[in-house]
């Protein structure tokens, strides 16, 4: 069962509780609260002195201390489709996981699944707190021992950044620099940063290596190049452990079918092409809208690096293992192949065994023609290297996944907190 910790970590706000709602006006009853007072005024300093010497009283959460042999890590966004992989990857390989969401893009559905998979005390616990509030996420820190912190959380559409640029700048910016500040004042030394190939831009060359010049094309983007900005010149004054994975287009989903990707359905507009395809093949939408027909590529289409989500999670792994204080570790984390939607939509056709109808559209605001990755940097230095390179296969066990959850995650029958 998950040890939530609320009263530890978090209050809720506007809301004041009291021991006693009665009032007290009547003289004639002053005399029996007078004595009610005393009576637990008594209870009280006894309890206190029991208290004293119960050494029950002095028993720590196991997610409050470091345990030797033990890492404890920090999953933020751990509730949302890449984070909640991630979260399920390091509680498999016996590491401690603290998973924060707002759950406003992530589901509580994910959480239930790791939650019966891990019940062991010590395990994994979840936390619900939004990343914008410094205070709550200082009480996180500071009631919680952790060894790392893994950063996902992050709101991730590139059309909907052009549409909400401030959201973007607030939700992956701003909220990096509270997440600094937080690790500078606990002393938590080890960050694996979530980054992505949208800070690139629409680059001169390719493939893309981690030397190309990073000038990104849209809210999304920048935002995260300014949070990785900021990382690399708080690590310079700090002997910290950072490692910046910048991932391509992820697609894919627990190959033994315990997670998938289920976004909250007004956000299917935003989302990836694999779930619109997915969409189309269950007639939740008529036929699919592929954005941009008119690239300079070799079928119009706009050409992408699609990474396994089991590839990306091994790729955070490695990151973690390999962390060193004082150094910084940038890497692209892609297979190094580009394919174009068009080849994407044939393969998703063969995955669902349906002929999806497809309408092609005008481009889509702040988008690229052609980003493919060269992952040669990670292979050498982190002995990491993609393997779910089938596009079609990766398709269908992600198929599998949303054939057997139309409705996602459905939500479960109570939960408490």
């Amino acid at each position: 069962m998950l040890s939530f910790n609320r009263s530890r970590t978090l209050t809720r706000a506007g809301k004041s509780w009291s021991f006693s709602e009665m009032e007290y006006s009547d003289p004639k009853r002053k005399t029996h609260f007078l004595s009610k007072v005393l009576i637990g005024a008594t209870l009280t300093v006894m309890c206190i002195m029991m208290l004293n010497h119960c050494p029950v009283a002095s028993v720590k959460s196991k997610f409050a201390s470091h345990e030797p042999g033990v890492k404890h890590i920090l999953v933020t966004g751990g509730a949302g489709y890449i984070g909640s992989h991630a979260a399920l990857r390091l509680l498999e390989d016996s590491y401690r996981v603290t998973i924060v969401d707002n759950l406003s893009r992530g589901n509580v559905g994910a959480i239930k699944v790791l939650q019966g998979l891990f019940p062991e005390p010590g395990r994994l616990q979840f936390i619900l707190a939004d990343l914008g509030d410094a205070k709550v996420v200082n009480q996180i820190f500071a009631g919680n021992a952790f060894d790392a912190v893994m950063h996902f959380a992050a709101v991730a559409y590139v059309g909907e950044s052009t549409l909400e640029p401030l959201r973007y700048y607030h939700n992956i910016t701003l909220n990096t620099l509270v997440i600094l500040e937080a690790m500078a004042a606990h002393g938590v030394k080890t960050l694996i940063y979530s980054s992505t190939c949208a800070t690139y831009g629409q680059p001169e060359k390719m493939p893309i290596t981690e030397e190309t010049p990073q000038v990104p094309i849209n809210p999304y983007g920048k935002a995260k190049k300014m949070a990785e900005d900021m990382i690399l010149d708080f690590s310079k004054r700090s002997n910290m452990a950072v490692m910046i994975l910048r991932y391509f287009n992820v697609i894919g989903s627990d190959p033994e079918g315990r997670l998938g990707e289920a976004p909250k359905p007004e956000l299917r507009e935003h989302g990836r092409i694999s779930g619109a395809c997915f969409d189309a093949a269950l007639g939740i939408i008529t036929e699919l809208k592929v954005k941009g027909s008119d690239y300079e590529t070799i079928d119009g289409t706009c050409i992408r690096d699609y990474i396994d989500v089991t590839d990306l999670v091994d790729a955070h792994v490695k990151a973690l293992e390999k962390a060193e204080v004082n150094k910084v570790g940038i890497y692209n984390v892609g297979t190094g192949k580009g394919r174009s939607v068009k080849e994407f939509v044939d393969a998703c056709k063969k995955a669902t065994q349906v002929d999806i109808k497809v309408e092609y559209l005008n481009r889509r605001p702040g988008d690229y023609a052609e980003v493919y990755s060269d992952p040669s940097k990670i292979v050498r230095e982190l002995n990491w290297t993609a393997k779910h390179t089938d596009l079609e296969q990766s398709l269908r066990i992600a198929w599998r996944w949303q054939q057997l959850h139309t409705d996602g995650y459905a939500p479960p029958m109570a939960m408490a907190f």
